[in-house]
């Protein structure tokens, strides 16, 4: 197993290397807080999120916090309440709490390709979905909510047209092997141990299907008070992250290590370290992002708002326009 101070060496042979500049960089001031709180789920797919536990504390936080919540709703809850400060997300659920009036700003898009959904045989196509079981973690799950808007896309109604089945993943792969369920949409790591133990088939990929594979699923928010209290925390916190995540694609076997340490299986950190590009958050936009899911949530009736009042008010990129020009692709 790797040492921590091993992974240090790692990480700041690898940081020069690419020309990054250190945490404490000359001119830069300190953060406004050496605290910063983070959201752990049960979930791997946020890989660059405990990859940077290390590079923040290299970024002037000497106190690294993690918050435990679930995937989705009760994360973006947790962000607007202040039991967190920054975290990872999918987009969807961080623009539905924005819509209703909660202080989430969304500062980055990290990576694309969470999302698998797996079924039997008895379904080939999200069409076939009309009729039929879907097994996910609960209403308001990550899984939930993307999974609505797909069905969306295709002209089903997720409130008629499936039969909606919430239990923990491993109940729910337990199901789609005996058949007792017809789909499930995994994320990291449950799409790596579907195909590993050969359960089900997929039906479709949001790391290479259109139009999902075109935007982020994951992206940064943070607590709107924190952001105006502290900007240069917050420019270094998502430094840390964004560090995080070209190292969760330049070393992956010791990024594995790293999520293994928090009971994970390394086999399946390991390939979703491989499956998911987490190297390219630079490529992708982040604002035709909230747009495509901020129109897919007011088709479905999820938000009132419209994309650009979510755009204007609920999103702040000058953070990640500074590091795109910092961190040298």
């Amino acid at each position: 197993m790797i040492t921590r101070r091993a992974l240090l060496h790692g990480i700041a042979g690898t940081a020069g290397l690419l020309g990054w500049p250190p945490g404490h960089a000359s001119g830069e001031q300190p953060p406004e807080t050496t605290r910063i709180k983070l959201i752990e789920i049960s979930g791997i797919c946020i890989a660059p999120q405990y990859v940077a536990k290390d590079l923040l504390h290299s970024e002037g936080f000497t106190d690294v916090q993690y918050f435990q919540a679930a995937a989705g709703i009760a994360t973006a809850k947790a962000l607007a309440a202040g039991s967190a400060d920054i975290s990872l997300n999918f987009v969807a659920p961080l623009i539905i709490q924005m819509a209703a009036g909660d202080p989430i700003v969304l500062l980055a898009g990290v990576h694309v390709g969470c999302f698998v959904l797996f079924g039997t045989e008895r379904v080939r196509a999200l069409r076939d979905l009309k009729g039929k079981t879907v097994s996910i973690q609960a209403l308001g799950s990550s899984q939930h909510v993307f999974l609505a808007t797909m069905l969306a896309y295709v002209g089903l109604d997720a409130n008629k047209d499936v039969a909606w089945v919430t239990n923990p993943s491993p109940e729910s792969m337990r199901l789609l092997a005996e058949g007792k369920v017809d789909a499930f949409l995994g994320f990291p790591p449950d799409p790596q141990e579907l195909r590993a133990k050969k359960i089900g088939h997929v039906v479709v990929d949001s790391g290479s299907d259109r139009p999902w594979s075109q935007y982020f699923c994951c992206m940064v928010g943070a607590n709107r008070d924190f952001v105006r209290k502290h900007p240069i925390a917050t420019k270094r916190a998502l430094r840390g992250i964004l560090k995080a995540a070209n190292l969760c694609a330049l070393e992956p076997q010791s990024a594995a290590r790293r999520i293994a340490d928090r009971g994970y299986n390394y086999d399946y950190a390991l390939a979703t370290l491989k499956d998911i590009p987490y190297d390219k958050w630079r490529e992708y936009d982040a604002e035709d992002t909230v747009r495509f899911y901020s129109l897919r949530l007011h088709e479905i009736g999820m938000i009132k708002s419209a994309p650009q009042k979510i755009l204007t008010q609920g999103t702040d990129w000058r953070f990640l326009n500074e590091l795109k020009k910092e961190l040298k692709g």
